[in-house]
């Protein structure tokens, strides 16, 4: 998942601001910029890397699945 892919699943699946795709990944706001844009405020130069399971995890909330509890 690329960081342009995120935010597109994003606003696809109706989350206007990052808090609320924050709360539905359980991550921070702050962790959904940082996938959305790329850039680490730290180490601009470094790429970032949007993890399999957070892919996994938009495509879960995509398909209406709760958490396993």
């Amino acid at each position: 998942m690329t960081p342009e892919s995120f935010k597109k699943w994003r606003k696809e699946n109706g989350f206007k601001s990052r808090a609320l795709a924050a709360e539905a990944l359980g991550m921070s706001p702050e962790t959904v910029r940082l996938y959305e844009t790329g850039i680490r405020r730290e180490a601009p130069s470094k790429t970032v890397v949007i993890p399999r399971h957070v892919a996994l995890a938009c495509a879960a909330v995509t398909a209406g699945l709760d958490p396993i509890e």
